[in-house]
């Protein structure tokens, strides 16, 4: 999938949580919903993950049962996250680096993004920030889940020339729209639901690890977009260890 006339795909949009970094938002919701004695759904899920700040605050207030401001929300949120992070605190996956290196390799330019601000980047990613083209990092709080922002917008790329790789189904149902190139690695997490929700989407590239984004999976997806089947004309690639 090196740089020829034939190269489709001209940019790799990577997620910062739940792909470069691990998932430590979907135990935070779901034990903030159940210890309330509200019920964590797939419906939760959909209303609250990638979703504007202030949108996802709700959605948490409304299943957990709660009436209160989205400042309210918002700080017994967080504090309930900063509890969760003493015991599994925030770090990179096993092969995000080797990933971001086989990107760059491939000639792909490469950047993150996400709903925190850059500040998040910055303290978990900033070491390895030399492996992102600039930007390098783009907060999508204002425009969830932002593939038309960051694809056309940002890069001024058509749909046909970018990839993005994410943990969420809301994105993959969005790239679907749009036409864009997916690559699905959703969280382990042991109550979520997005596996199941992007098998109902249709993604065909599912995987459980960041090793099986490979050069021979890339080179798929990069002849996919040529031939704009991205989603659509063959059965994919799905890990054991995401489906």
């Amino acid at each position: 999938m090196r740089q020829t006339p034939k190269q489709q795909i001209r940019l790799v949009a990577v997620n910062i949580d739940g792909v470069l970094l691990n998932d430590t938002f979907s135990p935070v919701i779901h034990g903030f919903v159940e210890r309330r004695g509200g019920r964590y759904t797939a419906e939760v899920e959909r209303d609250v993950f990638s979703q504007p700040q202030e949108t996802a605050l709700r959605a948490l207030g409304r299943a957990a049962g709660l009436d209160r401001p989205v400042s309210e929300l918002r700080e017994a949120y967080f504090r309930e996250r900063e509890v969760y992070l003493e015991g599994d605190p925030v770090r990179l996956l096993d092969g995000a680096v080797d990933l971001l290196l086989r990107l760059r390799s491939l000639g792909l330019r490469t950047i993150c993004y996400g709903g925190l601000d850059r500040s998040h980047f910055d303290r978990f990613l900033g070491a390895w920030s030399h492996l992102f083209d600039e930007p390098r990092y783009i907060c999508t709080n204002g425009f969830r889940p932002g593939i038309a922002e960051i694809t056309v917008d940002l890069f001024g790329l058509g749909y046909d020339q970018v990839l993005f790789i994410d943990d969420v189904a809301r994105v993959a149902e969005e790239a679907k729209k749009l036409g864009v190139a997916f690559i699905g690695h959703p969280s382990g997490f042991e109550h979520g639901f997005q596996t199941a929700m992007m098998v109902e989407t249709g993604v065909r590239h599912l995987v459980g690890s960041l090793a099986e984004i490979d050069e021979a999976l890339l080179g798929t997806v990069n002849a996919e977009a040529a031939a704009g089947t991205s989603w659509s004309g063959g059965s994919g690639r799905c890990s054991t260890g995401a489906a």
